[in-house]
């Protein structure tokens, strides 16, 4: 598998989200063992020290823990610790600019949520 990665973002932020992303999805879940630092390098041509780079920072964040000897896995309540970070984080920075221009659109909100939902009446 191929993955393209941005030139404006460190790759090892960019592996981060990624991992982040398969969480959120449900496809890592608690407990899940990520795979290791040498079959990502390896899948994805990066430098080891780039992908350990990435695993630590999600050690650091407490999303994942390093269980010596055998791996790094999710924790307990990652998901939902992501989750409600995500939402709040979206209510704060992401929906307000996004009010902001459907106010300068003139759009009006309700039309837009019944558009949104199928309903074009």
């Amino acid at each position: 598998m191929t993955i393209g990665w941005n030139d404006n973002t460190p790759i090892y932020r960019q592996l981060k989200e990624r991992v982040i992303g398969m969480m959120l999805d449900g496809a890592l879940k608690s407990g899940d063992a990520l795979p290791s630092v040498r079959q990502i390098a390896a899948e994805y041509q990066l430098n080891p020290i780039t992908v350990s780079k990435a695993y630590q920072e999600l050690v650091d964040d407490n999303l994942v823990e390093k269980r010596r000897g055998i791996g790094m896995y999710v924790t307990e309540g990652a998901s939902e610790k992501l989750l409600a970070s995500e939402r709040e984080r979206f209510l704060r920075e992401e929906w307000p600019a996004m009010l902001e221009r459907i106010r300068r659109l003139g759009l009006d909100t309700e039309q837009l949520l019944r558009d949104t939902n199928g309903d074009r009446s």
